[in-house]
């Protein structure tokens, strides 16, 4: 394929000469190492049905459909529409459907239509849709997660 003007005898030697630079496809693998480092675990999931007395922490995902009685940490949580938070909620992502009583801190905070939240609300970014139901107060922090249980 790639000599010059050469027999067909003498291809198929060159063809035995490339079968070792046949593994040059492979070198495209290299990219599936990357998918082979450590996954990304699924987010987990409190169901409708469970009700949670404590506090919550991970480092992962977290969805709450059930009630939780207690403070959660997560990376992003998500409170569904039928679910009730009383404690506090702090993550890098927070996005509440249904109820949160208590101090809500994130870098980013979503409040959907269907949101009921009485507390505070301590963030970087703030979307907060037409319909949700909010009462407390709103505080922008360049850091918000540092914050811990201090008010200010």
């Amino acid at each position: 394929m790639f000599t010059k003007g050469k027999s067909s005898d003498s291809s198929d030697s060159s063809n035995k000469d490339k079968a070792p630079s046949a593994p040059a496809k492979p070198t495209a693998a290299p990219s599936t190492p990357a998918a082979s480092s450590k996954p990304k675990p699924a987010p987990s999931i409190l169901s409708s049905d469970l009700t949670v007395v404590g506090n919550l922490t991970t480092t992962g995902d977290i969805q709450i459909e059930g009630t939780v009685e207690g403070d959660i940490r997560a990376h992003l949580l998500t409170v569904g529409e039928g679910a009730t938070v009383k404690g506090q909620c702090i993550a890098d992502d927070v996005v509440v459907n249904g109820r949160v009583v208590g101090c809500v801190r994130g870098l980013k905070v979503r409040l959907t239509a269907s949101a009921r939240v009485e507390g505070d609300i301590i963030h970087k970014t703030i979307a907060i849709e037409s319909g949700a139901h909010f009462e407390g107060s709103v505080k922008r922090e360049d850091d918000p997660l540092s914050g811990g249980n201090s008010k200010t």
